[in-house]
């Protein structure tokens, strides 16, 4: 399953730029580039930690595969309970939290198990889409795609789980269009004060104050996140995946989260809609969605990893 790389085109600032990228290594040994998830599995969301070990979830009927990223293999670990995985994200105890998507849902898996630990339900009608989630030191956040809301759960000492979840409501520049998916991917400031949130339906970028729920506008010299959709912050670099549009945009932003500069925008020629980013190493990783292919029992799908820009 593995491949080396053949063209990956970017765009800095501007201007185009066309290299070949070699495989990466990672100890000395190269890991592979490529490699395939189930048949029908319908992939949306992955999680990597601190292990060279990826999550992906099923958007199908929400079940978890596991990979070994060293190999390129991997199995289901953790059988779906019949409605979506979405996003995912995985903490320093191994737990696995998961976007439920159309079902309004989310729930926390142990990512040693599989295992559900605990279970959330956080719309209490059908007009809602569970996007994403980030986990940060004193709260797990989940965005809602067809809501002015984000869901949060407040983590105890040690890391405990609520009993429930509180829905904290977005106001100020964030304005939701009724019927369609605005809020999706979501993360941390660099400064850890702060969340952002993209709005895929208006390709904006926004800070959230995650005491009040209020938020802002973040200022990226007009460039736009059309189709954004995942969000990775590594370091002052904030990378967007643009899914329809097969480019992960990468931005230097201030700590606070408040602005951000353009540096290059990178596609390659495996993208099939890709969905979400996660790294591991040197590299980013993300699955193919393959919105465009239309799903059956035998579609193929896969994920890819490319050098981080």
């Amino acid at each position: 399953m593995s491949r080396k790389f053949g063209v990956m085109a970017a765009v800095v600032l501007g201007l185009s730029l066309v290299s070949a990228v070699p495989a990466v290594a990672d100890h000395g040994r190269a890991f592979p580039t490529e490699f395939a998830l189930p048949n029908g599995f319908l992939p949306e969301g992955i999680a990597i930690g601190s292990k060279p070990t990826a999550y992906f979830g099923s958007r199908g009927d929400g079940s978890i595969y596991r990979v070994d990223l060293r190999t390129g293999t991997g199995s289901v670990f953790s059988a779906g309970p019949g409605t979506p995985s979405v996003g995912l994200k995985i903490d320093s105890r191994e737990r696995l939290f998961v976007s439920g998507g159309g079902a309004g849902n989310g729930r926390v898996v142990d990512a040693r198990s599989g295992a559900i630990l605990k279970s959330y339900q956080f719309s209490p009608d059908a007009d809602t889409f569970v996007n994403d989630v980030v986990v940060t030191d004193k709260a797990v956040w989940y965005t809602d795609s067809r809501k002015s809301v984000l869901y949060k759960l407040a983590l105890g000492r040690g890391g405990s789980l609520p009993t429930e979840a509180v829905a904290v409501p977005l106001t100020g520049d964030f304005v939701l269009t009724p019927g369609v998916n605005n809020a999706n991917g979501i993360a941390e400031t660099p400064d850890g004060r702060a969340l952002l949130i993209v709005q895929s339906n208006t390709g904006k970028l926004f800070r959230v104050d995650p005491s009040t729920g209020a938020t802002k506008e973040v200022d990226l010299g007009g460039e736009l996140l059309t189709n954004g959709d995942g969000l990775l912050v590594v370091g002052r670099s904030l990378y967007v995946v643009q899914n329809r549009l097969n480019t992960v945009a990468e931005f230097a932003v201030d700590r606070r989260g408040t602005s951000g500069r353009l540096v290059q925008k990178v596609t390659d020629p495996r993208f099939d809609v890709p969905t979400t980013v996660a790294s591991f190493g040197g590299r980013l990783y993300l699955p193919n969605a393959r919105f465009s292919t239309p799903p059956t029992p035998d579609t193929t799908y896969n994920a890819v990893a490319i050098p981080k820009p």
